[in-house]
């Protein structure tokens, strides 16, 4: 998942932040590309200096950039903690990536007063009215590149108060990842085993088409196969079939063509192995022939998912209607 941090000045971020590290979270943090940018130019970076900074850079390249730059470096398979989200439209491009969600983290103004008098950051206020001075203007403004600390809060899916101790504000986190993780999305069976079948068609070597079958039983996977030409002769992509090479029309010469179809392949697999398909199911990426349907059938297969509808015959789709066997596009 994408835990993604918000909220105002002091109320707690860093401590949620830390809190996610050590429960095996990779941080980024969107101020932290600011702090680099203003290092590079030689200035301090205050928190005034990493405003300016943050409107600078959403003009030059985008509202949504800093996230998208953070997103550039999450590793794959982690959960990821992004923090100081300060734009609607920084939120916005995170939601289209899978399980994010956003965090608003507040607390009463005096208490966050005093917790920024006691991490003394270069820049910050020493008396509250210019906390809270400084505060009004990074929640809103009308320029929509500025800090938009209001309509960014407002997108939040969990509200966290931290008005307590460490340990209240630790169990709040918890709570928030237990509801997180129990809304992460995952593929159901058919996206699974098609996005494999995806997989294994890049291996196909026929030059006109990529298909791939993949066989499950039990939702475990028994035999792969790739369009190409048969075991041992020259690959389709290297000359191995005229028929294919010679761009004939598409359902023209089928009896020329040396290429044997991924089902096929994926049912002779089985059978060079010794592994019975009897009820099996098989995911194809196109709809198979009728040639490939005729070899489901006598196989023992009796469930086909396919991803793309291919023109066919009706008779492919009569035959396993009659054979019992079941059909359906994913």
């Amino acid at each position: 998942m994408i835990l993604g941090l918000t909220g105002r000045n002091a109320a707690g971020k860093g401590e949620v932040a830390d809190f996610l590290k050590k429960g095996g979270f990779e941080y980024f943090s969107l101020s932290d590309e600011l702090r680099e940018g203003l290092r590079a130019q030689g200035v301090q970076p205050t928190r005034d200096a990493l405003i300016a900074e943050g409107r600078r850079v959403r003009v030059e390249e985008g509202h949504d950039s800093l996230a998208r730059r953070v997103a550039k470096h999450f590793t794959h398979g982690l959960n990821q903690a992004v923090d100081s989200i300060r734009n609607p439209e920084e939120v916005r491009f995170l939601q289209t990536l899978p399980d994010f969600y956003l965090v608003a983290v507040d607390a009463p103004v005096a208490l966050r007063f005093q917790r920024a008098c006691l991490r003394a950051r270069p820049g910050d206020h020493v008396d509250l009215a210019g906390f809270e001075a400084s505060e009004a203007r990074e929640l809103q403004s009308l320029d929509p590149a500025a800090q938009q600390l209001v309509a960014t809060i407002a997108l939040a899916d969990f509200h966290l108060e931290n008005d307590g101790d460490l340990p209240a504000l630790h169990d709040k986190v918890r709570e928030v990842f237990r509801t997180a993780a129990g809304r992460m999305t995952r593929l159901t069976w058919d996206q699974y085993f098609l996005a494999i079948a995806e997989v294994v068609a890049s291996r196909a070597n026929c030059a006109k088409r990529r298909v791939a079958a993949v066989v499950v039983k039990d939702h475990r996977i028994v035999s792969t196969g790739y369009n190409g030409t048969p075991r041992g002769t020259k690959n389709c992509t290297e000359g191995g079939c005229k028929r294919c090479l010679d761009l004939a029309p598409s359902g023209s010469g089928l009896t020329d063509c040396l290429c044997s179809h991924a089902e096929e392949n994926a049912i002779v697999q089985a059978a060079y192995h010794g592994v019975s398909l009897r009820d099996a199911t098989i995911y194809t990426t196109f709809q198979p022939c009728v040639l490939c349907t005729k070899m489901i059938i006598n196989s023992g297969i009796s469930h086909v998912v396919y991803h793309t509808a291919y023109p066919l015959p009706e008779a492919a789709g009569n035959m396993f209607s009659e054979a019992g066997v079941t059909v359906r596009c994913a």
